[in-house]
Order: structure tokens, then C-alpha cells, then sequence
């Protein structure tokens, strides 16, 4: 695929299908971006899962922080990645680890790794590199489903 650009439909599918969120790199610092997306996703009615060894066991928003994607005790259908690049053939082999496997990987703006992101395609993962979720959000998402916080049950 390529991660140039996206279709409207292939973000809005990803946002619309997944109810559980891993945050990987999650930040109990409210001035990162991981932590305020966090809240904004919190905000639509996702299921957040902070995860961040460094803070495991910890709570960031109201929600336990889990050390690795692994210790998630639900099924996690999309991973915001807010690590370095080079962390995601890592990230990949652990997602790939996951039963059941999530249906999508979001890598935030600034991360992008074609090699990882291939490989978790011809697994079925769809993959997003280099895109802030929050800003996608409105753009695609609400436009194409007017009048929908959300459209899953809180």
C-alpha cells in the first residue's frame, strides 16, 4: 500500500470499527500528545489502553496503564503508536503476537517505516503512518457520518 496518502473511506472504516484503543507510548504528562489524545479519544466513546512500561500499573485519565500490549486483558481492534520509527518492526512482531490480532495500527505523525507497516498488511492489518489521529478525526470520520459522536456505545 501505499502511505503517501489515504482515502477518506479506508481512515473513516479504521475510526468507525474500533472500539478498543492501545496507546502505545502514553504519557501521564498532560502537555504530550499522547496524553490529551488519549482524552479526546476517551471523549468519543472509545475504550482507552494506556500502555507504558515505565508508568505500569499507573493510571493516566482514569484508565490502569498496562506495561506491554500483551497485558491488555481485552481485545484491542486498533494501536496509536506514539514511539519512534524505529521501534516499529518491534511493535509489528508484538501486534502480530496478539490473539486476537488488532484490525488496524495508527502511527502518529513522524513515524513511518514501510518495511514494518508491509508486514503487518500481509498479516491483514491495515496500517496509517504519519497522521495525527485527532486531526483525521473530524475530517473524515464526522463528515461521513453526520450527526454520530460515535458509533459505538460508550
Amino acid at each position: 500500500m501505499n502511505h503517501d496518502t489515504y482515502l477518506n473511506s479506508y481512515l473513516a472504516d479504521i475510526l468507525a470499527t474500533s472500539k478498543n484503543v492501545a496507546v502505545l507510548g502514553a504519557s501521564p504528562d498532560d502537555k504530550r500528545p499522547s496524553h490529551w489524545i488519549s482524552g479526546f479519544l476517551l471523549g468519543k466513546g472509545y475504550h482507552v489502553f494506556p500502555v507504558n512500561p515505565m508508568h505500569r500499573g499507573e493510571r493516566i485519565l482514569g484508565q490502569h496503564v498496562y506495561g506491554s500490549l500483551a497485558e491488555i486483558p481485552e481485545p484491542v481492534h486498533l494501536v496509536d503508536v506514539f514511539r519512534r520509527a524505529e521501534h516499529l518492526d518491534t511493535i509489528v512482531d508484538e501486534v502480530l503476537a496478539m490473539s486476537p490480532r488488532p484490525s488496524a495500527i495508527w502511527c502518529q505523525l513522524g513515524i513511518r517505516n514501510d518495511a514494518a507497516a508491509a508486514r503487518a498488511e500481509a498479516a491483514g492489518i491495515k496500517v496509517v503512518m504519519n497522521r495525527a489521529l485527532v486531526s483525521e478525526y473530524p475530517l473524515v470520520y464526522e463528515r461521513m457520518h453526520p450527526g454520530s459522536a460515535h458509533g459505538h456505545a460508550a
